[in-house]
């Protein structure tokens, strides 16, 4: 006697078991699904990229200020609007340059959103500043100006806006409470290459700004970064910081510091030439990426209005995305018959088109920040319960948790082959009707 299980799954229907992902509604099971086509054909390294590292190897320019690395830093403050720019060996050590350009140091606080990578921070920690973290608005994923506000005392010293995945902050909103409150505010730019407010370009709206030119970037170096101002004091700090045994003289515009060239604070932060060659070339990509990037984003954020549960995130006025570091949506089970978020990603996954959830958690929940840490030893350092370091709580973060809980990562293409945005949306499309 055939089974009754064993026959509703042959004509494609599926039985709900006691852990159906799917919480018991009726859903059909693909069977021999036919496979996606490979949906990005970008190349991110080519002949150019190449030829230039080729080139630079002959004429020896592997150390220091080379002419490329000028070159470089010159195009990118032109192309920001910045008065200066200097490269670094990652967006860490850029941001480290921006905060000890600002000062930054022991007893200082610094706000930035609790859902960021952690070296947006890490270089505050090591300059004895105390991490604040401020909540996020979950239909933007960007930092709540509103809990910025709250989080301010008479010891914040800086504000770090993190235009997450490209995204871009609400800059009116934080740089009007900056100004209110006479701090600076330093822009996290490593996932924004190319993305403007209000048609200024990302890093010309705060005191200073930082890029990653890590590998995965828009603009890549392999490893490497770039920290731009226009406040001369911030610049000639940040070269000290990390430019030991650049030409002595360049790197200074006044007379304030240059009993200290060239050695500076004896620390290197320098960029490898040849990873800013290779930077050179992307830049000269970008303008192409960022287009096609935005072009496919568009296209399947558009369609998602006919996929209920699924939406776009909320941009604010004026904000233009760059870089296009991921492509978050939205997902909502009320809307979707019930379906879970986890079940939704599982059964998207099985069909063949890989998404996920956010790849970075939340930075109140890892134990360095929800504990503390005695970074300097002998109950020295900022994450010191000596220092009045208290510690998180998992529920600190309502809204960063709710969007954790939320967030959906969909393919973020780059070049994408001929109706690569119809395949995505279809495959959603299937899925979330079951």
């Amino acid at each position: 006697m055939t089974d009754t299980k064993d026959t509703a799954q042959e004509h494609g229907e599926h039985v709900p078991e006691k852990h159906d992902p799917f919480g018991g509604a009726r859903t059909f099971v693909q069977t021999a699904a036919p496979a996606l086509p490979e949906l990005d054909q970008w190349q991110q390294i080519d002949q150019a990229e190449l030829d230039i590292v080729e080139d630079m190897t002959r004429r020896n320019e592997l150390s220091g200020g080379t002419p490329i690395v000028r070159e470089f830093e010159q195009v990118w403050r032109e192309w920001i609007g910045s008065k200066y720019a200097v490269t670094v060996v990652n967006g860490t050590s850029a941001l480290y340059s921006a905060y000890f350009g600002l000062g930054i140091g022991p007893g200082d606080e610094v706000i930035c959103p609790v859902n960021t990578w952690i070296c947006t921070i890490s270089p505050a920690l090591l300059l004895g500043a105390k991490p604040v973290f401020c909540d996020i608005d979950p239909d933007t994923l960007l930092m709540d100006p509103e809990d910025v506000r709250a989080k301010i005392t008479d010891k914040t010293r800086c504000i770090c806006a993190v235009h997450l995945w490209g995204l871009v902050c609400d800059m009116d909103a934080l740089t009007a409470i900056g100004r209110e409150h006479g701090i600076p505010v330093v822009e996290d730019c490593s996932h924004a290459h190319g993305a403007r407010y209000k048609g200024r370009m990302c890093g010309s709206i705060g005191d200073a700004a930082c890029w990653s030119l890590q590998g995965s970037k828009a603009v890549s170096a392999g490893e490497g970064g770039v920290m731009t101002t226009d406040d001369t004091d911030v610049f000639e700090r940040a070269c000290l910081v990390g430019q030991v045994n650049r030409i002595a003289g360049i790197d200074l515009v006044g007379a304030k510091y240059e009993e200290l060239q060239p050695l500076g604070l004896g620390m290197k932060f320098r960029a490898h030439p040849l990873g800013i060659g290779i930077a050179k070339v992307q830049l000269e990509k970008l303008p192409e990426l960022n287009r096609k990037r935005r072009a496919y984003i568009e296209e399947v954020e558009a369609g998602l209005a006919g996929i209920p549960g699924l939406r776009p995130l909320t941009k604010y006025d004026g904000a233009e995305w760059g870089g296009f570091y991921g492509f978050p949506v939205i997902h909502d089970p009320a809307e979707m018959g019930g379906i879970s978020t986890d079940a939704f990603i599982e059964a998207v996954n099985a069909r063949g088109l890989h998404i996920s959830k956010t790849p970075y958690p939340n930075l109140h929940t890892l134990p360095l920040f929800a504990k503390g840490f005695d970074i300097f030893t002998r109950n020295r350092g900022p994450l010191c319960e000596a220092e009045g370091y208290t510690g998180y709580q998992p529920n600190d973060f309502p809204n960063a948790n709710h969007a954790m809980d939320r967030t959906i990562f969909l393919p973020r293409l780059s070049d994408p082959v001929p109706e690569a945005g119809r395949i995505v949306l279809d495959v959603l499309r299937e899925m979330a009707a079951g």
